[in-house]
């Protein structure tokens, strides 16, 4: 019965044993974590959030007291839809794009103020008052035509906005403007009316410059003839008159004409006398 007794206690304190390796081992293997790259880690101390950000590599926590919370620190990129009115009170619907990613040095402060969904509860709606005040500073014209100062604009003072809330502001577009369809016909009527403005004064000058060729070309001819009339002379006349008997004996064969006349009758040369 001893002997027996013996072999429970000794059962029993080999499973308490084997318990403890496993726990020990349990709690050796989850007192380290490993924070990847682009990763940053939050130390919490029965919940309470650390003043110490961990960086990448493995870092020792004590299980059971503190546990860490890892924050993607990459840059993320998000698109937003928003309404506005212009300064000239036409409604505007944006389209914009946000690359954004948390500061990585203040992840803790992040995770204690805000949390992990930051993303919609700071970058949507800090985007959506953003564009809202910095439209209705411009016109709908001016939204187009100024488009890039409305971009600059709209960066500037949203990244002043989300710095606060430590977050920083990679890069800022404007995707796309809407306007009413009366606004956006109206735009398109004055763009062709600027087109064919354009056309017709092409034409004017086109019909100009050829106008002016031609009573250049005119203005030359006539100089042409008064030169030619100015330069007539007795003298030319007579030298034409030498040229021109040049060339008719150049071009005789010889042979008398057959029948000449004059104030006495034809008579013909080449009868028998």
């Amino acid at each position: 019965m001893a002997d027996f007794q013996k072999k429970i206690n000794s059962g029993a304190l080999g499973g308490v044993a084997a318990v403890a390796v496993v726990a020990i081992g349990f709690l050796a293997f989850t007192a380290f974590t490993t924070i990847t790259a682009g990763s940053r880690g939050v130390l919490l101390t029965f919940g309470k959030p650390s003043d110490r950000v961990l960086g990448e590599g493995i870092h020792f926590k004590i299980p059971l007291v503190q546990s860490i919370v890892k924050i993607d620190t990459k840059i993320k990129k998000g698109e937003i839809d928003t309404g506005a009115a212009s300064k000239d009170l036409q409604d505007v619907t944006a389209t914009v794009a946000v690359n954004f990613h948390p500061d990585p040095e203040r992840v803790n402060i992040l995770y204690k103020t805000i949390g992990l969904d930051y993303a919609s509860r700071v970058i949507d709606p800090s985007v959506r008052e953003v564009m809202k005040a910095v439209i209705a500073r411009y016109t709908a014209g001016e939204l187009i035509t100024q488009r890039e100062d409305v971009k600059n604009n709209i960066k500037t003072q949203l990244q002043a906005r989300m710095v606060t809330f430590n977050v920083i502001l990679d890069d800022f577009s404007i995707v796309n403007f809407s306007f009413s369809k009366g606004f956006t016909d109206a735009i398109e009527a004055k763009q062709t009316a600027e087109q064919l403005a354009i056309k017709a004064q092409r034409d004017l000058e086109r019909i100009k410059i050829e106008a002016e060729q031609k009573i250049t070309q005119a203005q030359a001819e006539a100089e042409s003839l008064r030169l030619q009339k100015t330069n007539v002379t007795p003298e030319l006349i007579k030298l034409r008159e030498i040229e021109m008997q040049t060339k008719a004996i150049e071009k005789w064969n010889g042979q008398l004409p057959t029948y000449t006349g004059g104030a006495m009758p034809f008579l013909n040369l080449s009868a028998p006398k």
